[in-house]
């Protein structure tokens, strides 16, 4: 931390500048404080000399839409994003210190620190990996070592560059300071490569020192491509992790999941818990807080005559030198105690090779350059002066290519100008060899997350067979598709013959091949569905609240419609609740319209009274394939508008139980209730009302799941209650925890899964409610219970929340997996908070949430 200088900014729009704060090859890190909540805020503002660069500024903001879509967690939300104002960013401060400077002031981490740190950034890592995006934004310097746990700062390769710098033409060389084997060999990075990296700085957390990193850049990256790392400084719990992640072929290495759960199978956060720095680190962190808080806005410095050309989005003053000099500056105070450190030796041994000029309205993507001179030491970014093990040993100079693919609203990139020179596997290897190599930017469109096409294999041609899953890891995605953000977001989605993925919105109905993760067909005049069904005659069948379609499932043809309005006889303009539920090819539902009820005749010398209206409610079955109406029998009345709504609670073989939803009570049931849920069970074959109960102290808004033995599964304060539905006794219960609260239970076989909202997932037999096991899945306490679903095969069980889905042995509760997806798709649009959701179909699960739609192979 040191103050201002005289050419620095005093004005990030609605924030003033009080220090700066820490510097990286392309950005100025300030402290800041808000005019609106006096809060302090660090403000990531980019050089001069580099913003000026088109291709520079293309990457600035790319990188703070990444920030964006992974704000949460470990990434602070960003509270302003260049789009707003100019190439700068801002985030709330938490006080923390770099992993390099917590190395130079405490040493290598304890184990259970590096732990932390990892599964931390291996949880943002699958977050990214999800959609098949790279985030090349690892380094000892990007790094935070917070009270809480740790916090990513870079997301692209820009914000993690060891150097940066502005050529002729319009073009932007960048060099990282990590280089991995593929990159060597010359193929582009892909998320494995964030493994790699991953690897070699939990190992510099764990030693201090870099494997494979040591001395000349020409050896480095030879050892980095086939030499094996030596591990023996890492403690034993961690060498074999850290030596997968460093595994030469990428397809060796382990998943971001898996990394996150071996090093804290509770997760960062729950391992966290306590404290989890050193003292020394601890104490450096509450001082830098204290520091930090004492600061004061200085005095705007007296400008030069000379006239100085703006930057955007803040207020500089003049005589500006040139960015790239991060060193002393004369007319620089420093403050709270700093030294100042030297810059480092850092040999460039090979001249940049040419790049072409950026052609006028094209943005063709440019191969790497060679090496480029090495960037100025940044000033120490803490209030202390580090010995030289602050900066990572031994770290190599080393060009890392950015992705070449577009976001969804650029277009396409152009063809490669016949002109430019290409740089192939040995002319890279060469130049990496030779020294400190870097990349070159013409006006190359950069990699965004999300596209409304799914990342899926070639048109016509299935996916890819996955690789083994290792444990903890997701397995990967067979395809992922993304519901357009120019449509409406998914009212429902269901599997239709485990084919079809068909999704429908207020716009319109979407299939997408279950194989392939193509889309198949939109059909606009299907707007509004709620339900898929199988249908019958290869077709498939939507509900929507005013008609069952029929729908062809090869082009998305209506093939057949029946409105309810008009084609129900005796119940004309009838109104109808949402489905209450089906099997096969019969499903049930309720209805109900409006009657003028005449007045009776009245008594001579009498006045005839009005007319009254009354509403008429039935309960129906309806077959899909036969397309005609089974049964239907005349129910209660709901609460106005009148339509009952009921919830399928148990399917039998005689008979079906049905749940009146407390919504659509009348008063009078409602109150004889006194809060108890309503249940009636009516016969298959004839609709005939066989019994109306309540069970037990099961709430209205209670969860409650039946079978196809004659038993009710109800929650019943803490605890979870079997009843008999025949005689409405209890059977057993199975006690939980304090405020447990169990959400709907999910039979199978001989067993029933619960859960309840201590995010807790078992098993207990059906018959006994004996517990089997129960294991929590690591989410932060609250909100509702997770949603369970059971694979086709049934050997495994998955809970959906709003923070991710966890899978589990269904026989025996072993944790297998977690997946998180990367959340808002546009940085624009607004944060996804809706909870994932699962569709079993066959031997794929498709998890979605909002927009994004994942399948994963399961048994």
């Amino acid at each position: 931390m040191e103050a201002l200088r005289q050419d620095d900014p005093r004005r990030f729009g609605p924030y003033t500048a009080l220090a700066r704060f820490r510097e990286s090859a392309s950005a100025v890190h300030y402290l800041t404080r808000s005019s609106d909540s006096e809060e302090v805020v660090v403000v990531t503002a980019a050089r001069p000399a580099l913003a000026s660069v088109p291709a520079f500024g293309r990457r600035f903001r790319s990188e703070a839409r990444t920030a964006e879509r992974l704000a949460g967690g470990w990434v602070q939300p960003p509270l302003a994003s260049p789009e707003d104002d100019g190439l700068w960013t801002a985030t709330a401060y938490v006080p923390a210190v770099t992993l390099a400077e917590a190395i130079g002031l405490a040493g290598p981490l304890p184990e259970r620190a590096v732990r932390i740190l990892g599964a931390g950034l291996a949880e943002t890592l699958s977050r990214v990996h999800a959609t098949g995006a790279v985030l090349q934004g690892l380094a000892p310097e990007t790094v935070l070592l917070a009270e809480d746990g740790p916090r990513l700062t870079a997301f692209g390769p820009l914000g993690a560059a060891a150097s940066a710098e502005a050529r002729e033409g319009g073009q932007l060389s960048v060099r990282l300071g990590y280089l991995t084997p593929e990159q060597v060999e010359g193929e582009e990075p892909g998320p494995a490569s964030d493994l790699f990296v991953l690897g070699l700085l939990l190992a510099y957390a764990a030693t201090g020192a870099t494997p494979l990193a040591a001395g000349p850049v020409e050896e480095a990256a030879e050892r980095i491509a086939h030499g094996p790392a030596e591990l023996d400084g890492v403690p034993g719990g961690l060498r074999a992790l850290i030596a997968s992640c460093l595994a030469k072929d990428p397809d060796d290495r382990p998943g971001a999941g898996s990394v996150a759960a071996e090093l804290a199978l509770e997760g960062a956060a729950g391992l966290a818990k306590g404290g989890w720095l050193p003292g020394p680190l601890s104490a450096a962190v509450t001082d830098q807080a204290a520091r930090v808080r004492a600061l004061e806005a200085p005095p705007e410095p007296v400008a030069p005559a000379r006239d100085e050309v703006p930057a955007d989005g803040v207020t500089p003053v003049s005589g500006a030198r040139e960015s790239g000099d991060v060193g002393q500056d004369s007319r620089t105070t420093r403050i709270l105690g700093a030294g100042a450190r030297g810059p480092r030796s850092d040999r460039a041994t090979a001249r940049p090779t040419a790049a072409p000029h950026e052609a006028a309205g094209a943005t063709p993507p440019l191969p790497p350059a060679a090496a480029l001179p090495p960037a100025a030491a940044p000033a120490p970014p803490y209030p202390y002066a580090y010995p030289a093990a602050a900066a990572p040993r031994g770290a190599p100079g080393a060009p890392v290519p950015l992705p070449q693919a577009l976001p969804a609203t650029a277009p396409a990139a152009a063809p490669r100008a016949a002109s430019a020179p290409d740089t192939g596997r040995r002319a890279l290897l060469t130049a990496v060899a030779a020294g400190a190599a870097g990349l070159v930017l013409g006006g190359v469109a950069v990699s965004a997350f999300g596209s409304d096409e799914p990342a899926s294999a070639a048109d016509g041609k299935p996916a890819a067979a996955p690789r083994p899953t290792a444990p903890g890891r997701a397995p990967d995605p067979r395809w992922m598709y993304t519901h357009p953000a120019a449509a409406p977001a998914p009212l429902t989605a269901g599997v239709w013959q485990d084919e079809l993925l068909v999704l429908t919105d207020t716009d319109g109905a979407t299939a997408v091949d279950l194989r392939t993760g193509r889309k198949v067909w939109e059909r606009a005049d299907a707007a509004g569905a709620q339900e898929v069904l199988a249908g019958g005659k290869g077709l498939c069948v939507l509900v929507s609240p005013t008609e069952f379609l029929w729908l062809s499932p090869e082009d998305g043809r209506i093939e057949h419609r029946v409105r309810f309005a008009d084609q129900f006889a005796g119940v004309p303009d009838m109104k109808v609740a949402p489905l209450t539920g089906s099997s096969g090819s019969v499903l049930w539902f309720t209805g109900s319209h409006t009657v003028t009820v005449k007045a009776p005749k009245p008594k001579k010398g009498k006045k005839r009274g009005k007319d009254t209206k009354a509403v008429k409610a039935y309960f129906f079955a309806y077959d899909v394939v036969l397309r005609k109406e089974l049964w239907r029998v005349a129910v209660p009345a709901g609460r106005a508008p009148g339509t009952p709504a009921y919830r399928i609670t148990a399917v039998r073989d005689a008979d079906l139980v049905v749940r009146q939803d407390a919504g659509t009570l009348t008063a009078a049931d409602a109150s004889a209730g006194k809060g108890k849920a309503l249940f009636r069970c009516f016969d298959r074959d004839t609709g005939k009302l066989l019994w109306s109960r309540r069970f037990g102290t099961v709430a209205e808004a209670g969860a409650a799941v039946g079978d196809g033995e004659g038993r009710l599964y109800g929650a019943v304060g803490d605890d979870l209650q079997a009843f008999d539905t025949g005689t409405g006794k209890p059977v057993w219960t199975l006690n939980g925890t304090a405020s447990s609260v169990f959400g709907p239970s999910l039979p199978a076989g001989t067993l029933l899964h619960t859960t309840n909202r201590n995010q807790e997932v078992g098993a207990v037999e059906r018959a006994t409610g004996k517990l089997l096991w129960r294991r929590s899945t690591e989410v932060p306490l609250g909100g509702d219970a997770p949603a369970l679903t059971l694979s086709g095969g049934g050997r495994t069980l998955l809970a959906a929340d709003v923070s991710q889905v966890t899978a589990f042995a269904a026989a025996d509760g072993r944790r297998l997996w977690k997946f998180q997806d990367i959340g808002a798709q546009d940085p624009k649009g607004a944060k996804v908070s809706a909870p994932y959701r699962v569709l079993a179909a066959g031997s794929t699960v498709v998890v979605q949430r909002e927009r994004a739609f994942y399948a994963f192979p399961v048994k």
